[in-house]
């Protein structure tokens, strides 16, 4: 079967159904997409297939990404981080994603034959900030969560933008203040409930997102009953994007983006057999 795209509550998204034979409804992993390459739904499903994965996998868009980019172009992302990178850009696309996500969910619940399990999420870059948002106050039961090379510390990413802008960042109490609640290390604790947690690190990433994501797993590590149940697994030759520009159609995966979707099919396959 092909990859089905539609709406749902509004957000764009690309599904690619269950591999195998499935009888009944099937489980379903959500993802968010990078503002990088690739940074819209249906180029994150090209990059991310998981092919081998016996569930439904819903690659949702990012606001103002794919179908909702304003005239069909980049420019406004420009603008919008020219204008204040973490209170015009990142922040409100994190919270928008994150707030149009239950309705999202419940939509996706009654077109697609997905069944009534915890689902599995993923996010990868400023995506993974959306997926650990979401699980502060999941919708749902979540029995999964994987990250690839996401911000963990939003803080981190806007430093790393404001370096490729040329610009300095001028920070604020309102900012910084905004940080605060984005730094999924220093709320790890009200992260619901203990599921099991895969965080893939390109070993090219930038090193402070390499570092705030290595945090992030010792503190979890010191939190589960579990310790065992967080991973963190280094993608050799891995930078942060996982696709080339401008990352707006599916592309064929690179090396490093095929061993990142092995990686991610052996766990999400794992541990969909442990149900």
């Amino acid at each position: 079967m092909d990859a089905i795209t539609g709406t749902a509550a509004g957000v764009p998204f690309t599904a690619l159904p269950p591999s195998g034979e499935v009888d009944g409804p099937a489980p379903l992993i959500v993802t968010w997409h990078m503002l990088d390459a690739p940074r819209t739904d249906v180029a994150f499903a090209a990059a991310l297939p998981m092919a081998g994965v016996p569930s439904w996998r819903v690659h949702l868009g990012m606001p103002l990404c794919g179908s909702r980019m304003v005239g069909g172009r980049l420019d406004r992302h420009v603008e919008l981080a020219r204008e204040d990178i973490l209170l015009a850009y990142f922040g409100p696309i994190i919270r928008q994603a994150a707030e149009e996500f239950p309705a999202a969910l419940a939509e996706l619940r009654r077109q697609l034959p997905v069944d009534d399990q915890p689902i599995g999420i993923l996010g990868a870059s400023l995506g993974g900030a959306v997926a650990l948002q979401v699980l502060t106050a999941p919708p749902t039961p979540i029995g999964a969560v994987a990250l690839v090379n996401p911000a963990v510390r939003v803080s981190s990413g806007v430093e790393l933008l404001a370096a490729g802008l040329g610009q300095p960042y001028g920070w604020t109490a309102e900012s910084r203040s905004a940080a605060e609640g984005l730094d999924f290390v220093a709320r790890a604790g009200e992260l619901s409930g203990e599921p099991p947690l895969l965080l893939v690190s390109g070993e090219h990433d930038h090193p402070t997102l390499r570092e705030d994501a290595s945090s992030l797993v010792s503190e979890l590590r010191g939190r589960y009953a579990r310790p065992e149940e967080v991973e963190l697994t280094t993608v050799p030759g891995l930078a942060h994007p996982l696709a080339d520009e401008p990352g707006l159609e599916p592309a064929p995966q690179a090396p490093a983006t095929v061993a990142v979707d092995g990686v991610l099919t052996q766990w999400f396959v794992r541990r969909f057999a442990t149900r």
